[in-house]
């Protein structure tokens, strides 16, 4: 790789390297590989300190098709009725239920209650 390189000096200091195209996307691809690799890497020591965790795909997909309330898809994937989310969290379940079904807003202290409960952050229950 060495001869296809061309570099480009100013003031007796190299500047610049010239490499062919297809060097240059070979370089640019494995930079973006090595870029994944670190993602990869700290989303799994996220995992691993419990700052985060892995979804099964069909939870994850109920969130991506946006048909159903993120309340109700924790609820259901933390295996609580909503009776019990509410004993929990001293939320009465008829609220709950109106949650879910879109008919009610929680409050800032109701999210904070069905966050702790469900071991989320607040952000994805809404």
């Amino acid at each position: 790789m060495n001869a296809q390189v061309q570099i480009i000096e100013r003031d007796g200091q190299p500047e610049y390297a010239v490499v062919p195209i297809e060097t240059y996307r070979r370089l640019l691809a494995l930079a973006e590989d090595m870029e994944d690799i670190r993602a990869y890497d700290r989303a799994m020591a996220e995992i691993s300190r419990g700052e985060d965790e892995i979804l099964p795909a069909e939870v994850a997909e109920r969130f991506l098709n946006g048909a159903t309330q993120p309340l109700r898809i924790w609820r259901e994937y933390r295996g609580l009725t909503q009776q019990k989310l509410a004993d929990a969290t001293g939320v009465g379940k008829s609220y709950i239920s109106q949650i879910e079904a879109g008919k009610k807003q929680p409050t800032v202290g109701v999210l904070q209650a069905l966050s702790r409960a469900l071991a989320v952050d607040m952000e994805d229950l809404v």
